[in-house]
């Protein structure tokens, strides 16, 4: 089987030739990190929104060689609009949400586009462009069917934070003015819809749906407000994927057992990553292993960061025997490969999968 096989076999809740690894996500320092062990033609570190054309292409370059040397079964392509610099430290993006960048990895959200219901009146969403996914296009032609193309979409519970500004914002609209989330939730779902059908058109097998909706011990939202203002956009976004032919998995770190009923009900394939603080893998795959593929769970807090080569072969390990029996788990870290991770952990995880991840063994029926 090559990547592109395996994990569409693992999220059909298959039993592939090995467990297949892929990430979510790298950061510009964690990828440059890594691609020193391959090679020294890298640029200088920096944001990626204030790099340069050439050093992008380089940063991409470097993506494509790890994935490559490391033999991972897929990439994770994210959605890259043209941004606008405000300073050295903030941006502004197609849909006028400003952005703070971050030393830890993803950048926050410090102000949107809407603040009340006369701003959404005046709004007007941009559409999405084929130049908007050239990273995803590229890699497709790259990559000529052998590692999976997965494009990376917000949720509507992520995409509306964004526009209103923040989580926050958005939370106290949840209760005093629901009429405008789900106007802003209608707008962002229907921009996800194209995305997705530019993607397949483009050469995506799989969508990533992103956005948590838990923390660390429980729910962001309370179930009845995800059953009310998020729930019926996911199943809107499910079947249109399904109807696409491709495979899709949620996101969402944290503790969201009391809506995974929800989730599966929805019509995800799998659901990322699995937080080893708040989820038992093997009491998630004993619970609901036979109707969702797992994804995710090693420890990208500590073992990833700080804890020795072998400690990270033993997670491994155990987390492949925890959910790989059966099929339907891939493997990754519990979030995303973010700059305090050690490259040579990472590059540990993904050999330790390649090792012990084959089916047909002793460990691994």
């Amino acid at each position: 089987m090559n990547g592109r096989q395996r994990l569409i076999t693992a999220l059909s809740r298959g039993i592939p030739d090995r467990v297949p690894h892929f990430e979510l996500a790298y950061n510009e320092e964690s990828v440059l990190k890594i691609a020193r062990h391959f090679t020294e033609d890298l640029p200088k570190p920096d944001y990626i929104q204030r790099m340069d054309l050439e050093s992008r292409v380089k940063l991409f370059d470097a993506v494509l060689l790890v994935v490559e040397e490391l033999d991972v079964d897929g990439l994770t392509l994210r959605i890259f609009p043209e941004t606008r610099a405000i300073d050295k430290d903030h941006f502004i993006d197609d849909w006028g949400v400003t952005f703070l960048l971050s030393p830890h990895g993803e950048a926050v959200v410090v102000d949107g586009p809407v603040h009340d219901p006369s701003d959404l009146d005046r709004y007007r969403p941009p559409k999405i462009k084929a130049s908007d996914l050239a990273a995803l296009s590229y890699c497709t032609q790259r990559f000529d069917g052998t590692r999976a193309s997965v494009l990376s979409v917000q949720d509507p519970f992520r995409r509306s934070w964004n526009v209103l500004g923040g989580m926050p914002n958005l939370l106290i609209c949840y209760g005093t003015n629901p009429k405008l989330v789900h106007r802003v939730a209608r707008i962002v779902t229907d921009y996800t819809l194209d995305a997705i059908a530019l993607g397949k058109e483009l050469g995506a097998d799989i969508i990533s749906m992103d956005g948590d909706l838990a923390h660390e011990t429980g729910m962001l939202i309370s179930p009845e407000h995800f059953r009310e203002f998020l729930k019926p956009y996911y199943a809107e976004l499910v079947d249109f994927i399904h109807g696409e032919g491709l495979k899709v998995f949620k996101h969402t770190d944290g503790n969201h057992w009391k809506i995974m009923e929800d989730l599966i009900e929805v019509g995800f394939d799998g659901i990322h990553p699995i937080q080893p603080q708040s989820l038992d893998l093997a009491v998630v795959k004993k619970e609901i292993g036979d109707r969702i593929c797992l994804l995710g769970n090693i420890d990208c807090r500590e073992t990833l960061v700080s804890k020795s080569v072998r400690e990270v072969e033993e997670e491994v390990q155990q987390a492949i025997g925890a959910a790989g029996p059966g099929g339907g788990y891939i493997l990754s870290s519990s979030n995303t490969i973010h700059p305090e991770v050690s490259a040579e952990n990472y590059i540990a995880m993904v050999k330790a999968t390649h090792r012990h991840g084959v089916y047909g063994t002793q460990d691994l029926s």
